[in-house]
């Protein structure tokens, strides 16, 4: 029990400077914050705490605000500066709106106006400490990731990224289901793999299934089984793909071009862990976390009815959107750098940009996002041949001249859509299964589409 015990204190234990320009307020503190358990070091003036809390690690930095020159502002700025993980708790008697305000604007923690209790000092401190903790296994844990995983091929310095990435380390570790939203093209499946690279079911499967490229009834049968003659030609009982994930990760891509029939299959499986196979009246139990991901804005698919409510707040649990390459510009130069990279050793070859390139290509809106620019490049590096890439190799034409008026992706693959939708019926006179068959989609994808486009078309058969 004792050295339980004494664990127990070592655990909440923090590194804390006491800066005040009044003796008696600084020993006071100090021994409050010392009778907690903290080690404690003084600073009298801001000078020296600015020396201190630069060169030194401390958890968790106390200060008054009326310091003299420099105040305690400028230890706050100072601090925030060498230690970004520390965390500053500001102490005014003269505390007003502004400047708490502008104490939390430039990176305090909290702040604590004159005169305090001594329990309102310790539970600051003990929260201040218990955000440092987190910051560091945070930090910690990013650096294992990219290491682990490879965080090299999510390419990206921007604070979208950055803030998506944090998200990311933090949820990892849970089992709790993940929606991934964002445009085609920006990696929704990259942050699916990285989720589970870095969970606790990283040595389990892995197995992702494309919902929009597989028809309604071979979907179901390969992802829930059959049992033995549940249809012409299941001679055999077989389970599907839920069970074969069995303790890993399944990642739905696409997920909003499913049907209600299979929405309804799949929500059972969430809440009560367990799959029936087709024509089978026996259920199985499964150990599945769930991934799933949509270009599609889901709130409306369920406002429209064409995606059920249960099942959007069932995956909706942790959401992740990724940004389109437009909201993020300043990442285009190192995607481009890592896909030349990539591409140059593939090919043995050591292309380069020309002067002048690289500034059209970060002016363009990619409406293609990541997998645009891949393609791109490993088209102008093959051209290149080991030269010089020009604005010809990876931009032919005018094809790639940003549009004057703005389109959305969503506009511009709703218009694609409808032109491929069109061409198929004309071509099938007007059957909608010999369309379907003909764009590789299930008759009744191919009737939503043409609802939610406006399609017009000709007999069901």
């Amino acid at each position: 029990m004792v050295a339980a015990n004494g664990a127990e204190s070592l655990e909440r234990k923090a590194r804390v400077l006491v800066v005040d320009d009044q003796r008696n307020m600084r020993t006071t503190l100090s021994m409050l914050l010392k009778g907690a358990g903290h080690d404690v070091d003084q600073a009298e003036n801001g000078t020296q705490a600015c020396e201190m809390g630069v060169g030194e690690a401390y958890d968790v930095v106390l200060t008054d605000l009326r310091l003299g020159e420099p105040d305690g502002m400028a230890v706050l700025k100072a601090v925030k500066e060498g230690q970004p993980s520390c965390e500053v708790i500001v102490m005014t008697a003269y505390g007003t709106i502004e400047s708490a305000v502008e104490a939390m604007r430039l990176g305090a923690f909290d702040c604590l106006q004159k005169p305090f209790s001594e329990q309102e000092l310790l539970v600051k401190i003990e929260k201040a400490r218990e955000s440092r903790k987190l910051r560091s296994q945070v930090e910690a844990f990013a650096q294992e990731f990219r290491e682990k995983y490879g965080f090299e091929n999510i390419v990206g310095r921007s604070a979208a990224v950055k803030d998506l990435l944090t998200r990311v380390v933090r949820i990892a570790p849970t089992d709790v289901t993940a929606l991934i939203t964002g445009e085609s093209g920006t990696g929704k499946e990259l942050i699916a793999r990285a989720i589970h690279a870095n969970s606790r079911r990283a040595e389990r499967p892995f197995i992702t299934v494309n919902c929009a490229a597989i028809t309604e009834t071979l979907l179901e049968s390969e992802l829930f089984g059959h049992a033995k003659g549940a249809f012409t030609g299941a001679s055999t009982a077989r389970k599907g793909l839920l069970e074969d994930a069995e303790g890993g990760t399944f990642f739905f891509d696409e997920i909003a071009e499913t049907t209600p029939a299979f929405q309804a299959k799949l929500l059972r499986t969430l809440q009560e862990g367990e799959v029936r196979r087709v024509g089978d009246n026996r259920a199985f139990k499964v150990d599945i976390r769930v991934i799933a991901a949509t270009n599609v804005d889901l709130a409306q698919a369920v406002e429209e009815k064409r995606f059920r409510e249960d099942l959007y707040y069932r995956l909706n649990v942790a959401r992740f959107r990724v940004p389109p390459l437009r909201e993020r510009r300043e990442d285009i130069p190192l995607l481009i750098d890592f896909f030349l990279q990539k591409y140059n050793q593939k090919m043995n070859t050591q292309s380069q940009l020309q002067p002048g390139v690289l500034d059209r290509l970060i002016s363009y809106d990619f409406p293609g996002n990541v997998r645009e620019i891949e393609n791109l490049v490993e088209q102008a590096v093959a051209l290149a041949g080991g030269g010089q890439i020009n604005l010809d190799d990876i931009m032919p034409g005018a094809e790639m001249v940003t549009p004057p008026e703005k389109r959305t992706l969503a506009g511009i693959v709703d218009q694609a859509e409808r032109l491929a939708l069109e061409e198929a019926l004309s071509t099938a006179g007007g059957n909608r299964e010999r369309a379907a068959e003909t764009l590789g989609i299930s008759p009744t994808t191919l009737w939503r589409k043409m609802t939610r486009l406006k399609v017009k078309g000709g007999p069901r058969a």
